[in-house]
């Protein structure tokens, strides 16, 4: 029986291990649906659903009547399309008006009712005034979404995509190259039955309508089981792309006439009998209208329905003689409807709406419409007679859900090829002008500081919500595009009037606006606008002096000081929304706050709204009289090895080691994500990417629409790529050789670099001549025609030719530049750099060079010279790369601290600030916490001055990097401890080195005073801690047990004792008299993190990453308590001041309050990162941490309470300073910091960048 039991125990054991892996499964399913619908979800937020604009439009028509369609169903054409296998598209054109959508939606109908159930159909329909519906993009999500939503199977090929990119996938610029790939896979998916993809209104496609049919033809030519139809105008070029199409059978509406003819009789029978009914109609008003339709329809659904929608609101008496005055044919019947406008009262009103909604870039809603045209008083805030207003507009417009349409394309059409004289009498530029002018009185008018009464200045914008009553709502439109009408209304002249407009407008409502943008969420076109208002005032100005642009100014009464202060002021205000662009889109009150605090002290926007900025909060030092000259910083994700510009500089493109990412230049906005790439240059036309794959492959890539037109194999990994000047050459690297490619793709010669190992090329600008440089620091020039090398130049790397030929510039592991002729004599030798020199690039006139560089600089040489220009400091870790944009205004960078930074190049900001000159990374009060020690790479360290910021004193003579840094008890004294195995004493007060301490064989990575401030302890890489003298230096002991790691140390507060915290679990505590071990503490089972002594030296507490914190008695040794709880490694540890408690934190994101004594947990408080310095304040009812001050209330249960921050703190991603908890200030990128300290109510900050500084709340 005991064997049968046990052969139970192992069956069910079995079991339990079945059951536990379907529940991992099962949870890994639901896990994995969850992110299917999360996606989709996403993906159905960015597009109109097809099947609502479905029933929209045939509601708006007045219903889907069979009869108008069903002729189609049975015509030989359709037939074949449906029946034939290799007809795979069945195009219908026909004239506007002609039915097309309905015989579409027709279609649709029927094939829902007659494909199999396994059949998928998708659709879309093309609405050339919607911005989600008139773009390749949205074609294809339309048609993706249809399908997933069909076969949610599909939505694998979504998720490979949407995974690494979210729902960026789906938005972004690049959106067509990832859901064209998207599509095309699935498309050719096994699994995938027939499908049928239909699509309206080709002609309506306003974006990138070449892309979308070059696509659909494309997949014509696969053997997947898809069949098509697309409606269009017939349009020559549509036509051109169609006719590749082989597999295609064409519908003309034109050639089916009297089809068309019989549908629209079916239709006007249709229209006839509900105007009867609804109009009581007697037999003769009715058959008058039946003949007045059919003799005059001209076979156009669209006519009869413009018709019969005037008819509906004419009174039944006068209903013939309304007929009567329409004229037969469309075109006809839109003249006459212009004529009924111009005969209104609301004449000029009717015209002025029409010409604004011809005009904007984006359908406008009726609020939107009060903020564009001057409506009278009694109309402007009734939506009844809003409605009635536009609808005088002669049926030309038509409203659905509150937004204004051209009830048909050809309508708005019409009134810029028929009608343009009385709808716009100034021009497309004068209604512009007008949209321009009164956006800007509305803005000025309605926005203010918190418009949506937030509250909170650290609001995150994905929890607002739009109130009701919407403040934004009649200025959202206003808001986006007021600058985009200035610019177009401006082609011939710009006022000084409206110049004047514009400062006023910048300089009462600059930061209302921004806050608007953010709410509005459209910070990237803000960006792009500020700096086309940059561009178009500059360029007033500049036609005023030089009269190079064809801009003038009607009224020139300004001063040239008048000018140069507009121009400084627009100028500034696009620094501003660059610069702040992260924190205002995050959290719109931050325009405000960080805004404010982190421009620089002579910023005009600064100035101007100076009684915006906060007066409870201060920053210190003061921060640089102007900006910098970093543009912009781009996170790329990973460590960049290769940048690049368009030579149109509108694109960048940045590759890592596994992806390329193209940005636009001015937003800022990652464009296009290229996978699996390295290396990347444009073409010189702009129009092709070339990138170095790891696949050993080379791809060029057509840029505007991302997709990859060549794949060359060039047989091993690549490392460079470059284009020819004249773009019909392209040559790719690998260690050994190098290949020259045509544009056809083929090889035309190799150039074999045996054991060269290539690490970069270029071509000279006159394309004859191909430097390669390689690792072991050779540089050949070759000839490109013969492939001959013509000259070896030894001793370095980078290489990168003059734009006129004539030198070369190249880098070397000496850290210099040298600039060569064209015979290969040396002209010039950069010195500068403090490391390795990775990257050279010329400006376009090839007087100036940049260099990058691992001491973290660019430098930017005067070539004829040699001399340095200027400087520029911000990378956090090595530059790998550098490239002038094609204007030479700007210089772009690459880094390995994933970053790529846009440079001013003109720039002559010099940094005159007391900052290291590199990487802070310890900071430390002084006990009274008047003084701020911090400690640097650069081998120095300052003392500051707390209330000021000041710097008092800069501590050199370390010769390599500080390690730590630390007062005395009694504040009068600084201990630093650096790699060259020295510990200095220094005088606080005057940074006089009192005492050098050397001794060690290895870095000192640590040193602590005693607290009776006469002894100091310093740590090092030897194994070893030395307890020196501090008054003369004198080591009084070296404390060794065995070759293992400290980790910690800690003086008793009697400072008779040192205790030592091991890597291997071991604890030694030392008397520091006499230099003998008191006590070996044994009983962790893994490293020790901290160690401290209560405050009455009784007791030492030790936490170690075996999870658990031990309480020892000081003078015997004796573990006392072993305080269990937390899940994973403790990595700090506190005593209270009465010792009565203890606190310990952990990686598990918790900090636990302990009775010393008992060792039980008093409460345990939940937390967002992992403290390594823990503290209580006298009172004990709070804990201090170098991120903030935690509040310790008096727990009311036992389970985990969520910690609370009193006062100013740092959250955990480190780009928010917090004030209770609640998001106070956001941080700019160039502010965060990699060391922290806090001292009551301010806050110190290291930056990677050498910078330290720091914030004080004075609320």
């Amino acid at each position: 029986m005991a064997h049968i039991d046990n052969q139970g125990s192992v069956a069910n054991l079995a079991g339990h291990n079945i059951n536990i892996n379907n529940q991992y499964i099962s949870h890994s399913n639901e896990s994995s649906q969850e992110n299917d619908q999360k996606c989709i979800q996403h993906l159905r937020l960015t597009v109109s659903d097809p099947r609502d604009d479905k029933k929209t439009i045939e509601d708006a028509k007045g219903g889907l009547l069979e009869d108008s369609y069903c002729w189609i169903l049975e015509h030989p054409d359709f037939q074949q399309w449906r029946n034939e296998q290799q007809s795979k598209l069945l195009w219908i054109e026909g004239g506007p008006g002609k039915g097309k959508t309905m015989l579409l939606c027709g279609i649709i109908n029927e094939l829902h009712k007659s494909i199999p159930e396994t059949a998928l159909l998708s659709y879309f329909f093309c609405q050339a005034a919607n911005p989600r519906s008139n773009s390749a993009t949205a074609v294809v999500r339309g048609l993706l979404y249809l399908l997933v939503k069909k076969q949610p199977s599909l939505v694998s090929h979504i998720r490979k995509k949407y995974d690494d990119a979210g729902k960026a996938v789906f938005e972004a610029a690049n959106a067509w190259a990832a859901l064209s790939e998207i599509f095309t896979n699935i498309l050719q998916d096994p699994s995938l039955n027939t499908t049928y993809l239909i699509v309206d209104g080709l002609d309506e496609c306003v974006t990138d309508l070449p892309k979308l049919l070059d696509f659909v033809t494309e997949q014509l030519s696969t053997s997947c089981p898809i069949k098509w139809i697309v409606s269009s105008r017939s349009w020559p070029n549509i036509e051109e792309r169609l006719e590749r199409a082989g597999c295609k059978v064409r519908l003309s509406l034109e050639l089916n006439a009297e089809s068309v003819s019989t549908a629209v009789g079916r239709f006007i029978q249709h229209k006839v009998h509900r105007l009867a009914e609804q109009k009581k109609y007697n037999n003769k008003i009715r058959d008058a209208v039946l003949n007045y339709l059919t003799l005059n329809a001209d076979n156009t659904f669209l006519w009869v329905a413009l018709v019969c929608k005037t008819l509906n609101d004419t009174s039944r008496w006068n209903a013939v003689d309304k007929l009567n005055a329409f004229p037969h044919g469309l075109e006809s019947l839109y003249r006459r409807m212009i004529q009924q406008i111009c005969s209104l009262d609301d004449a000029d009103l009717c015209k002025q709406i029409l010409a604004s909604v011809a005009t904007v870039y984006q359908p406008i809603t009726l609020k939107e419409l009060t903020s564009l045209v001057k409506m009278p008083d009694s109309m402007a805030d009734d939506p009844v007679s809003m409605r009635e207003i536009v609808d005088l507009c002669g049926s030309f417009l038509t409203i659905r859900e509150n937004t204004i349409y051209f009830v048909h394309q050809s309508a708005k059409d019409f009134l810029f090829t028929h009608a343009f004289s009385n709808v716009f009498p100034f021009g497309r530029e004068g209604a512009h002008y007008a949209i321009f002018s009164r956006s800007l009185q509305v803005m000025s008018d309605r926005l203010k500081r918190d418009i949506y009464s937030l509250g909170a200045l650290g609001y995150p914008i994905e929890q607002v919500e739009q109130p009701d009553p919407d403040p934004l709502a009649a200025l959202r439109y206003s808001c986006i595009y007021w600058i985009d009408h200035f610019h177009d209304s401006a082609r011939k002249t710009v006022s000084l009037r409206d110049l004047d407009a514009v400062e006023v407008f910048l300089r009462k409502k600059y930061l209302n606006w921004l806050e608007a943008l953010s709410l509005c969420k459209s910070m990237s076109k803000g960006m792009i606008s500020m700096a086309k208002l940059e561009a178009l005032v500059q360029a007033c100005f500049t036609q005023t002096a030089q009269s190079r642009i064809p801009i003038t100014i009607t009224n020139s009464s300004s001063t040239q000081r008048d000018a140069a202060a507009l121009v400084e002021l627009v100028r500034d205000a696009s620094r501003f929304i660059m610069y702040h662009r992260a924190g205002i889109e995050n959290s719109p009150l931050q325009a405000y706050v960080s805004a404010l605090l982190f421009s620089p002290a002579r910023s005009v926007i600064r100035k101007v709204f100076e009684q915006e900025q906060p007066d409870w909060f201060i920053v210190k030092p003061a921060l640089s009289d102007r900006w910098s000259a970093c543009l912009q910083t781009l996170d790329h994700g990973g460590c960049v090895e290769s940048v690049a510009f368009s030579h149109n500089s509108t694109w960048l493109a940045s590759a890592s080691s596994d992806c390329v990412k193209i940005w636009n230049t001015i937003s800022g906005t990652c464009l296009r994500l290229l996978e699996g790439h390295t290396s990347v240059v444009f073409s010189h036309d702009s129009a092709r990417l070339a990138s170095a794959s790891t696949n050993y492959t080379v791809k060029i890539w057509d840029v505007s629409s991302g997709a990859c037109l060549q794949t060359l194999d060039h047989g091993g990994y690549v490392n460079s790529v470059a284009f020819s000047h004249n773009s019909t050459w392209l040559a790719s690297a690998s260690s050994d050789c190098v290949k020259i490619w045509n544009a056809s793709g083929a090889c035309l010669r190799t150039l074999h670099c045996y054991s060269l190992n290539i690490s970069s090329i270029a071509f000279s600008h006159d394309s004859t001549q191909l430097a390669s440089a390689s690792t072991s620091s050779t540089v050949k020039i070759w000839n490109v025609s013969s492939g001959k090398c013509l000259r070896t130049l030894e001793g370095h790397t980078p290489v990168a030719f003059s734009h006129d030929s004539t030198w070369l510039a190249s880098a070397s592991s000496d850290f210099t530049v040298k600039i060569w002729d064209a015979r290969g004599a040396c002209l010039q030798t950069l010195r500068g750099h403090t490391g390795f020199v990775y990257s050279v690039a010329f400006s376009q006139d090839s007087s100036q060079l940049a260099s990058a560089s691992s001491d973290l600089t660019l430098k930017l040489w005067k070539v004829s010279s040699g001399k340095c220009l200027q400087t520029f400091k911000g990378h956090s870790s090595h530059i790998s790369s550098v490239a002038f944009s094609h204007e030479s205004t700007r210089l772009a960078s690459a880094s390995y601290d994933n970053t790529v930074k846009i440079w001013d190049a003109r720039s002559t900001c010099l940094e005159t600030r007391e900052d290291h000159s590199d990487s802070v990374h310890a900071v430390a009060f002084s006990p009274d916490s008047a003084w701020l020690a911090s400690a640097s790479t650069d081998c120095t360290a300052k003392i500051w001055d707390v209330s000021s910021g000041v710097c008092l004193q800069t501590l050199k003579g370390h010769k390599r990097c500080i390690s730590s840094v630390v007062f005395s008890h009694n504040s009068t004294q600084v201990a630093s401890a650096s790699h060259d195995c020295t510990v200095k004493i220094w005088n606080a007060s005057s940074g006089k080195c009192l005492q050098t301490l050397e001794g060690h064989n290895n870095r000192v990575t640590s040193v602590v005073f005693s607290h009776n401030s006469s002894q100091l302890a310093s740590t090092s890489e030897d194994f070893t801690v030395k307890i020196w003298k501090v008054s003369s230096g004198k080591c009084l002991h070296t404390l060794y047990w065995d070759s293992v790691y400290i980790r910690s140390t800690a003086f008793s507060h009697d400072s008779t004792q040192l205790a030592i915290a091991y890597s291997n679990g071991i604890v030694m505590i030392w008397n520091t008299a006499n230099g003998k071990r008191l006590h070996m503490l044994m009983g962790h089972k893994a490293g020790i993190n901290s160690i401290v002594f209560s405050h009455n030296s009784t007791k030492l507490a030790s936490a170690s990453d075996d999870c658990t914190v031990k309480i020892w008695n000081a003078s015997s040794g004796v573990c006392l308590q072993t305080l269990k709880g937390h899940e994973n490694c403790t990595s700090s540890v506190a005593f209270s001041q009465d010792s009565s408690q203890l606190a310990s934190a952990s990686t598990d994101l918790t900090v636990k309050i302990w009775s010393a004594s008992s060792g039980a947990c008093l409460q345990t408080l939940k937390v967002d990162t992992v403290f390594t310095s823990l503290s209580f304040d006298n009172t004990g009812l709070y804990l201090h941490t170098e991120y903030g001050t935690l509040t310790l209330d008096t727990p009311t249960t036992t389970e985990p309470q969520t910690a609370s921050y009193q006062g100013l703190a740092v959250r955990r991603d480190r780009t928010w300073i917090t004030h209770d908890s609640k998001n106070l200030v956001w941080l700019p990128s160039e502010y965060r910091p990699i060391c922290i300290a806090v001292s009551g109510k301010t806050i110190v900050f290291g930056i990677r960048a050498g910078r330290v500084w720091m914030c004080t709340s004075l609320a």
